[in-house]
């Protein structure tokens, strides 16, 4: 008896230690986005600023293995509008971070328009506790919907970056 509980218990530990940090699932969002989060995000929305007007920003995130992952969706009034909202949103980021500098690249989620051109930030800056953070954040259109994905930790890797930013399509 004493045998067969010790073996149960290892067992139970060893698969413990083999459950993913990450569980990958599938999110839809208004606009025909399908994403990927590895977790199972909370859904909000709230009014903000952006390029001069009030918009309705929807958000979904969550938190996993060290990391906030967040993708937020804004409709436009018109597409001619997306560019300064989009340039707009990357300046509030990173002034909302205190960034001391950010890398920029192209990025193209399958589907996504090409004007304004898709882009992915990199950028080092502060908490609002003022503690360090990394954050890689992506920004992409469809039509007059625009949308943010983000990522803040301590640090953020290849492993956990590629899925998710990889994980954007429309439908």
């Amino acid at each position: 008896m004493r045998r067969t509980l010790s073996a149960f218990m290892l067992s139970s530990v060893l698969l413990a230690a083999c459950s993913p940090a990450l569980n990958w699932r599938e999110v839809r969002f208004d606009g025909g986005l399908k994403a990927l989060l590895p977790c199972k995000p909370d859904h909000g929305s709230r009014q903000m600023p952006l390029a001069g007007k009030m918009v309705e920003m929807q958000m979904v995130g969550c938190e996993a293995a060290g990391a906030m992952f967040a993708v937020a969706h804004v409709e436009l009034d018109d597409a001619s509008e997306v560019d300064a909202a989009q340039t707009a949103w990357q300046a509030a980021m990173l002034a909302n971070m205190q960034a001391a500098g950010s890398q920029l690249e192209t990025y193209k989620p399958k589907g996504a328009a090409t004007a304004p051109k898709p882009v992915r930030l990199t950028a080092q800056g502060r908490r609002a506790d003022g503690k360090a953070v990394v954050a890689q954040g992506a920004w992409f259109s469809q039509g007059k919907h625009l949308y943010h994905a983000v990522i803040y930790a301590d640090k953020v890797g290849a492993d956990v970056a590629e899925p998710y930013f990889s994980g954007f399509e429309f439908q």
